[in-house]
């Protein structure tokens, strides 16, 4: 090697110790921060073990004001224009009943109107001894369905009987309700969150702490009318008396679900 080699080496290697003295290195002892936004905690932040989430709900009954009707007719005939010439005859005195028994056109609505077929399965003896079952067209039925709203409830037996005797032949059944519900939902609505509340502060004294405020609130209610049953309206007339109603209560029920946020 010539000397001029020997003093490139030599330079580097002189070189060497101090570059590596001014790299910098990472002591163990050296916490390493993070940035500032990883640091923000949100004010609002609510930690999952100092929430409690309560529901509640509240059932208020009252008597209603208004009662739904459904009857009709079934006719069956030879054939299907047979058929739906009877219903709408006698469909036609059912609506003559109710307009007589005081019940609004508004009030009324076609709720079913079928035509279908009937037909009877007979036995028919083969050449070989056995027998099959066949089908054959007995006649056509047509039904009539209307929905009547009667607000006077004091006349609902009456109504009934009115439109039987008109030819009315069908009945399903009767439903009370309450027209104008606005104020008793709301009185339900409040309360539940009464309830939800109460509840709350309970809990929360048991476990030493207090509630601080309400995180979220979710609201649903059901409207539960109380279906009345009845016998047939055929039967009521056959023995002279007039249908008997009773239309008890209806209820509306509101819940609430509530989370709370608790501190000590």
């Amino acid at each position: 090697m010539n000397r001029p080699s020997l003093a490139i080496a030599a330079l580097f290697l002189a070189a060497a110790p101090v570059a590596c003295a001014q790299m910098p290195f990472a002591s163990a002892a050296t916490p390493l921060l993070a940035s500032p936004a990883a640091m923000t905690v949100h004010p609002n932040s609510i930690q999952p073990e100092t929430t409690l989430q309560i529901n509640a709900e509240s059932k208020i009954n009252k008597a209603p004001d208004i009662a739904y009707i459904t009857a009709g007719v079934t006719e069956e005939r030879a054939t299907a224009s047979e058929a739906m010439t009877a219903q709408a005859a006698a469909m036609n005195g059912v609506f003559s009943a109710l307009e007589k028994a005081g019940i609004a056109k508004k009030d009324m609505q076609t709720s079913g109107l079928s035509l279908y077929p009937r037909y009877d399965y007979i036995e028919v003896k083969q050449r070989d001894g056995s027998v099959r079952g066949e089908q054959k067209l007995g006649g056509y039925v047509a039904t009539n369905n209307i929905t009547a709203r009667v607000r006077n409830l004091d006349t609902l037996g009456a109504t009934i009987d009115s439109l039987v005797k008109a030819g009315g032949n069908t009945f399903s059944g009767v439903s009370f309700a309450i027209e104008d519900d606005k104020q008793i939902k709301n009185d339900a609505r409040t309360q539940a969150m009464k309830d939800a509340v109460a509840k709350a502060e309970l809990y929360a004294k048991a476990a030493g702490l207090k509630v601080a405020r309400i995180v979220s609130i979710s609201e649903g209610y059901e409207y539960s009318p109380q279906p009345v049953m009845m016998q047939r309206a055929e039967m009521a007339m056959d023995a002279g008396a007039p249908t008997p109603i009773a239309a008890g209560e209806v209820g509306v029920t509101a819940s609430v679900s509530v989370l709370f946020e608790l501190v000590k």
